[in-house]
C-alpha cells in the first residue's frame, strides 16, 4: 500500500470512518453482491470501517474484514465489536488464507496503489477464492494522470487492462460497468469475476 495514504488513513481514522457511515448506503453495489454472491466466505478486503461487512454478515453471508490501516481496524472493531477483522495489505495480503472463500469484495482500494503493483493486487484477490467463487472489484476512475487528494491518498490512474489481464487465465467476467456510485458521487469502475474451476 502506498505510504502516504496508509498514513492519511491511520491519522485521520475517525473521521474517514464518521463520513463512511454518514454517506447514503452503496444500494447499487449492494443489489449487485444479492445478484452474484453465493452463500459462504467472503473476505472484505480493504474494509475501511467495517460498513460493508457488517451488511454482508446481516444479509447471510460469514464474512470478515481486511483492511491495512491499523487505525480504521481500530475504529471498525469499536463500531462492530462481533466481527472478526485482519490486518494485511495489498498487493501481498500476506496473512490471508488463500483458496478458502466463496467471495471477495475489493471496493475502491486498488486505485491507492501504484500502477505497477495492481496486477499483482489482482493476483492475490483471485487466489484468496475457491473455484468456482466471485471477486467484486471496483476503483475510483482517475482520469489522464495520477493525483493525490489533500490529505495526501494516491489515486492512481491506469487502465481496465491492468486488471483484466492477470485475472483473464483464471477467471471470466461476469458484469461490468463505469457508472457513478450511489455512495459516493465519484465515478467507478466495476468488475465481477468468476474463479473458472480449471485454468485455461
Amino acid at each position: 500500500m502506498d505510504i502516504e495514504t496508509l498514513a492519511a488513513y491511520d491519522q485521520q481514522a475517525a473521521s474517514y470512518a464518521r463520513d463512511w457511515r454518514e454517506q447514503d448506503a452503496p444500494s447499487d453495489m449492494y443489489a449487485l453482491l444479492k445478484q452474484y454472491f453465493a452463500p459462504g466466505l467472503t473476505a472484505d478486503i480493504g474494509c475501511g470501517a467495517g460498513r460493508d461487512t457488517a451488511w454482508l454478515l446481516e444479509n447471510g453471508f460469514q464474512a470478515i474484514g481486511v483492511d491495512v490501516s491499523q487505525g480504521l481496524l481500530d475504529e471498525a472493531q469499536a463500531v462492530y465489536p462481533g466481527i472478526t477483522f485482519q490486518q494485511a495489505s495489498l498487493p501481498e495480503l500476506n496473512g490471508v488464507e488463500r483458496g478458502i472463500y466463496q467471495n471477495v469484495l475489493c471496493e475502491t482500494v486498488i486505485m491507492h496503489l501504484e500502477p505497477a503493483s495492481i496486477g499483482e493486487a489482482v493476483s492475490s484477490l483471485i487466489a484468496l477464492l475457491l473455484p468456482g467463487g466471485t471477486l467484486y472489484l471496483s476503483w475510483r476512475v482517475t482520469e489522464q494522470a495520477s493525483l493525490r487528494d489533500k490529505s495526501g491518498r494516491l489515486y492512481s490512474a491506469f487502465e481496465r487492462q491492468l486488471v483484466t489481464v492477470p485475472a483473464s487465465g483464471q477467471c471470466e467476467v461476469i458484469f461490468e460497468e463505469d457508472v457513478i456510485s450511489a455512495s459516493s458521487g465519484k465515478r467507478i469502475q466495476r468488475l465481477i469475476f468468476r474463479k473458472r474451476r480449471h485454468r485455461v
